[in-house]
């Protein structure tokens, strides 16, 4: 054997050896609370500094878009290039910074827009635009219908990580017109500001325009449809809803009760009752509601939930009716109605799902 033939055997040997051992290393590495703590904690720090580093260069992106308006504007105003300097502007910004985006004349218009749009407003409205993604912005001016409008989509965005379908889904159904608007008896059944928090949650009305449901249908029909759009429908119902269960059976002394749905709020730390009527509203629902919220305090509610709410969802309502029915109620309720737009002809009734199918789909989102 040959010098080179026995030091490269060696080689092999010690690498080999390395490999085993970091074979072995990383198998008790695996079990390790001590890596594995330390593990999850710098991959918290990583994606932390990754998060700050895309909000640092976006909020610096619109800090200039914010001067470049303004320099818009005022050059606009005090020269006679008019519109048309924009066309070459564009093109000049674009052959000099050829691998940069946002120089667009379409682009540039919209930071003037943008620009406009805020500058009537306090700084603070420019410190929370400037945290969202452009595009969001642009979404917003070009859908909201006043200023105090904006800063309620900007808000909502920020508070729950909103996408632009999301947020574009929200404008469109008007959320800022509904949001809160339900008729509830919060203020002297929840302490605050559980009671404010729990207002905000609710609807008026509930937008179910994407069911597509027969003409005539009843609650178990309605149920269904909700069910198999459960994504959407927990959309509508806004963020924090965890799904638990529908048709909820809870039994008191032998005798069985069946709730809608139920649901667990993880911000208000509660669990919600909902239950679902196809006509208007009648003030023994309330009553019926009432008993079962009593009823989900004394059977699942433990010392670290707060207060159980109850939500009817009805085809109409009288506000008159329904606060008078609420006034003498003990336990948290509001009252929402709910719209549908999109309804079938008795004939042309769609196949529902089967409760199987529903729980599937329901395993599936969690997962």
């Amino acid at each position: 054997m040959t010098k080179s033939t026995s030091k490269n055997s060696k080689v092999k040997s010690i690498e080999k050896q390395l490999m085993k051992t970091e074979t072995g290393m990383s198998e008790l590495l695996k079990t390790d609370k001590a890596y594995i703590a330390w593990l999850k904690e710098l991959k918290s720090k990583i994606r932390s500094v990754q998060i700050k580093a895309a909000v640092k260069v976006n909020s610096e992106m619109l800090n200039f878009y914010w001067e470049l308006g303004a320099d818009i504007v005022e050059k606009q105003v005090y020269t006679k290039w008019g519109d048309g300097f924009l066309v070459n502007l564009s093109r000049d910004l674009m052959e000099e910074f050829s691998d940069m985006k946002g120089f667009s004349k379409r682009n540039l218009e919209l930071i003037r827009k943008w620009y406009c749009f805020w500058s009537v407003k306090d700084s603070i409205a420019k410190q929370l635009a400037t945290q969202m993604p452009w595009w969001h912005n642009v979404i917003i001016i070009s859908k909201a219908k006043n200023a105090d409008e904006a800063i309620f989509y900007v808000r909502k965005t920020l508070q729950n990580n909103w996408s632009r379908a999301v947020l574009t889904h929200q404008i469109e159904s008007g959320l800022y017109a509904r949001e809160g608007k339900a008729i509830t008896n919060f203020s002297t059944t929840l302490p605050e500001p559980q009671s404010d928090l729990a207002r905000q949650t609710l609807k008026d009305p509930y937008a179910f325009d994407f069911l597509t449901i027969r003409e005539k249908y009843d609650e178990k029909d309605l149920e269904d449809a909700l069910l198999n759009h459960v994504t959407k429908f927990l959309l509508e119902l806004g963020s924090g809803f965890s799904y638990l269960g529908r048709q909820y059976r809870i039994e008191i002394k032998g005798d069985e009760y069946f709730i809608d749905l139920l649901f667990y709020h993880v911000r208000l730390h509660c669990y919600v009752v909902v239950e679902l009527k196809v006509v208007k509203f009648k003030p023994e629902f309330a009553g019926k509601l009432n008993f079962y919220v009593s009823a989900i305090d004394g059977i699942l509610k433990t010392e670290k939930d707060n207060p159980s709410i109850g939500i009817l969802i009805c085809k109409s309502k009288n506000n008159t009716v329904v606060e008078y029915a609420l006034k003498d109620i003990h336990k948290p309720i509001g009252v929402s109605e709910y719209t549908i737009t999109k309804k079938l002809p008795e004939e042309f009734k769609s196949s529902l799902p089967s409760i199987e199918e529903i729980e599937a789909e329901l395993e599936d989102k969690d997962e």
